[in-house]
């Protein structure tokens, strides 16, 4: 009997087009020998749909006719089992429940990739693949990444950490924060955000308001932190889970301005962005020497393991080459096109890693089954209620 797994993608978040490239390559790639495939669109608004139109990536280009298509769907849990309901269908419907054995979602940026996705589906005791509610919170979050990552010793580039009304109360102050204990040139990011979204590179205090205005326009939490000169980017993906994880070979991406933006990683090389992350110009593997390459592989397992994550992740590196220094800069939880052509470069189809994830995913839900959440008693038999509260029965 095949294994049934729900794709999941979408989203409420800025990266909602991203994810919809990464889950049709990832459908695409899924072993239809082994596995059922559910395709589970989220729309901006939250609403969850299904249909066999949701695979075609060129249905996308017309959303309202995509949905008037597709079926509106959620989720259940019923004697012990995860379903997908149909939400129209009637008593006479011939759409009959789904039951869902294996949850994976592709989705990238907040309020899905940061945890939300996660927290949901432990909530209906789906297994699924990805990182947990913590260690995604921790990789969408930059700031508080930064923080764990240093206290495992790790190196990452200081920075300072700020909110919009904080700014906008008095821009004086935050200005001089900034200027001292990061100083020019900097950049500024929102904290929760990936795909290059709302960064700028500053040169100077003069450019310093507009591109606070714009990372406010995306989140109420800013990061500044020190932009190095002489850099070159090097990423990295981990694929596993924090007992047992490997590296894959390091990639080296081409910019075509000062910092790598939205449109060099999703809009160059393929029509319409069409092949999401994989269209990056790139060099794989990154022209570096052997040593430190396998420094910035074994870095990126620390790295993985630092935040207790799971699945498959692309981590992004720093080198300043005046010094010769590797600084882990950010995680993506869930990259886009799941780094799946770091993987093949590595040796490993994305057909076959699809599989390694599923079987991280189990391996992680089996464990998590053996544990106890619940105690055995009820503290309520013992209790008398009345108009002023609950009294508990005299030991």
């Amino acid at each position: 009997m095949k294994t049934n797994i729900a794709v999941f993608f979408g989203c409420r978040s800025v990266e909602h087009e991203v994810s919809i490239i990464s889950a049709v390559q990832a459908m695409r790639a899924i072993n239809r020998e082994k596995y059922d495939v559910t395709p589970v669109y989220v729309t901006k608004n939250g609403e969850m749909y299904t249909g066999e139109n949701l695979f075609t990536i060129e249905n996308y280009r017309d959303l309202p006719a995509l949905l008037k298509a597709a079926e509106p769907v959620t989720f259940i849990k019923q004697g012990g089992s995860v379903f997908m309901k149909y939400l129209n269908s009637g008593l006479f419907s011939k759409k009959k429940d789904v039951q869902v054995d294996l949850a994976f979602p592709v989705v990238h940026g907040t309020n899905c990739e940061d945890g939300t996705m996660a927290g949901y589906f432990e909530f209906l005791g789906l297994p699924y693949i990805s990182c947990d509610i913590l260690s995604a919170a921790v990789g969408m979050d930059k700031a508080v990444f930064k923080e764990v990552l240093k206290s495992a010793g790790l190196s990452v580039l200081g920075c300072v950490t700020f909110r919009s009304r904080e700014y906008m109360t008095d821009k004086a102050a935050v200005t001089a924060e900034i200027t001292e204990k990061i100083g020019f040139p900097l950049i500024i990011k929102p904290v929760n955000l990936g795909s290059s979204v709302g960064i700028t590179k500053v040169n100077s205090a003069d450019e310093l308001d507009s591109a606070i205005t714009l990372a406010a326009s995306f989140t109420d939490r800013i990061l500044a932190e020190h932009a190095i000169t002489n850099l070159r980017e090097i990423n990295c993906s981990v694929l596993g889970d924090a007992d047992e994880c490997e590296a894959s070979v390091c990639e080296e991406p081409f910019m075509h301005d000062e910092i790598l933006s939205y449109e060099d990683k999703y809009m160059s090389g393929s029509k319409g962005g069409s092949k999401g992350m994989a269209s990056l110009g790139r060099k794989i593997p990154a022209d570096l020497p052997e040593e430190k390459s396998e420094e910035i592989r074994k870095l990126a397992c620390d790295v993985f393991k630092a935040i207790n994550a799971s699945g498959v992740v692309r981590i992004d590196f720093m080198i300043d080459c005046d010094t010769n220094k590797v600084y882990a800069n950010e995680i993506n939880t869930i990259p886009g096109s799941l780094a799946f052509y770091l993987w093949e470069a590595t040796g490993l189809k994305y057909t076959d890693m699809i599989d390694r994830l599923a079987e991280v995913a189990f391996r992680r839900q089996r464990e998590r089954d053996n544990l106890t959440f619940t105690i055995d008693t009820n503290i309520l038999s013992g209790v008398s209620f009345g108009t002023k509260g609950a009294k508990g029965a005299k030991l």
